[in-house]
């Protein structure tokens, strides 16, 4: 029997759910580069191929169009593969099989013949790597049509929405940052999956909403314990799913709170942040009494300094920074946070 309070960090829930979904489905297989090597994945692939053998578990050559167009092929053919990306940045030379193929081969056929594969890109922002090897390119695949986005800030969920994604018959990008792959919390041992599309509250709050994306999430929880000792009582919502979005969850939130701050690790031009405040004026407008902001990436490339980096990637303080511009002290007497005026901008 499993024990309910047993810790597997992030990485390592991934790996527990490659090998539930092996043990259970022969059609399920990992392709990509460095899946036998640490220094790519990390232990998110170890064991696997000493336990399920060279035939379903791919070391490739450094072809990422080559690799993803043999994922799709192998979708189409029965198999449920699942391709990895260890750099997402380089996920750029397979736009062809993934949006051309992969995304339209469904509606094409008459929804005949699905494509149930899993592209699976690793973010590796931070670390003095640089604008090619540190960017968060997910807003660019939830744009595309026919494919779903997954982001788990959790490890519970990483294991969860693996399982869901590679179980849809339709092509999923699971998306997740090496940031979190040392974050550690309860995961259950058993097999389980947790349904795309579905967000989750992941503090209660009544001043304002917060909606946060991957390790974002993190960042907002922070963030809200310092706004708590303040009075502030921030509501924290991880999407968990980019594409499709759970805004009826985010709506829920607005009509209790009135206030929106969205905190996501990607650009702020044309990004899921973007979206995000879209459908809000879109579809809760009346509820807004503020309006929303955006904690996001600056339109820049990274940088490969240290100081840089610091200066560049959102953390908690950025949010506290953001709420304080929207919430209007409740009382003049023991509240040390004060509303920036818009008319100065």
């Amino acid at each position: 029997m499993s024990s309910p309070n047993r810790t597997l960090s992030y990485s390592l829930a991934i790996n527990e759910a490659f090998h539930q979904l092996m043990e259970r489905d022969e059609t399920v297989m990992l392709i990509g580069q460095g899946v036998k090597s640490p220094w790519y994945v990390g232990n998110t692939a170890q064991g696997l191929l000493a336990r399920f053998g060279a035939r379903r578990v791919i070391d490739t050559p450094v072809s990422e169009n080559a690799m993803t167009g043999a994922a799709v092929g192998a979708a189409l053919a029965g198999m449920r593969p699942i391709v990895e990306h260890p750099r997402m940045d380089f996920m750029l030379y397979a736009i062809d099989p993934i949006v051309n193929e992969a995304a339209n081969w469904f509606y094409m056929n008459g929804g005949k013949l699905p494509v149930p594969a899993v592209i699976w890109g690793v973010i590796n922002r931070g670390g003095e790597q640089g604008a090619q090897h540190s960017q968060a390119l997910h807003a660019l695949f939830a744009h595309i049509p026919g494919l779903k986005v997954v982001m788990p800030a959790t490890p519970a969920d990483a294991k969860g929405l693996m399982v869901a994604a590679v179980q849809d018959n339709n092509p999923v990008v699971f998306i997740d940052d090496r940031w979190l792959y040392g974050l550690e919390e309860v995961v259950p041992e058993e097999f389980y999956s947790i349904p795309l599309g579905k967000g989750v509250i992941r503090r209660q709050g009544s001043d304002v909403t917060i909606v946060a994306v991957s390790y974002m999430v993190r960042e907002a929880l922070k963030a809200a314990e310092e706004l708590a000792q303040h009075g502030i009582e921030a509501e924290i919502i991880d999407p968990r799913t980019v594409k499709p979005l759970d805004f009826d969850l985010i709506h829920k939130s607005l009509q209790k709170t009135g206030r929106l701050v969205v905190a996501d690790g990607g650009w702020k031009t044309c990004g899921v942040a973007a979206e995000i405040a879209a459908l809000a004026a879109e579809k809760a407008f009346s509820c807004l009494r503020a309006p929303v902001l955006r904690v996001t990436l600056p339109d820049l490339p990274a940088p490969a300094s240290r100081t840089l980096e610091a200066a560049y990637y959102p953390v908690s303080a950025d949010i506290v920074t953001a709420v304080n511009r929207l919430v209007k002290p409740c009382h003049e007497e023991g509240m040390l946070l004060h509303r920036v005026s818009y008319a100065a901008q």
